[in-house]
């Protein structure tokens, strides 16, 4: 069974920094990406941050240069750096697994989701 546990989120003032982990433990047979997404209230889930197995990285355009993430293949754990933390980055981060079986059929796995709360 794979399990995606993430840890890191919290309260924090703005202009403070934040780091969330994400480890993926159990049976996979390929990760080809780890990544994190956010929700906010009342808006849809988007994509934060993703990092492939060979170490590329992509950010979406409303984190780029406060934001950083990056990977422990050995340990199967992806990290995200946050600093500078506006009140807009306000939500539940969600830690996503890319992932295919043995037959090559991508499979995805999600984390439960931790709460960062940028507030004064």
């Amino acid at each position: 069974q794979v399990q995606v546990v993430e840890t890191g989120g919290g309260l924090v003032q703005p202009g403070g920094s934040l780091r969330l982990s994400c480890t993926v433990s159990g049976s996979i047979f390929s990760i080809n990406a780890m990544g994190w997404y956010r929700q906010a209230p009342g808006k849809q889930r988007e994509l934060v941050a993703i990092i492939t197995g060979g170490g590329n990285a992509n950010y979406a355009d409303a984190v780029k240069g406060r934001f950083t993430i990056s990977g422990d293949h050995a340990k199967n754990t992806v990290y995200l750096q946050m600093n500078s933390l506006k009140t807009e980055d306000t939500a539940v981060y969600y830690c996503n697994v890319g992932s295919r079986d043995s037959d090559w059929v991508p499979i995805d796995y999600w984390g439960q989701g931790t709460q960062v709360t940028v507030s004064s």
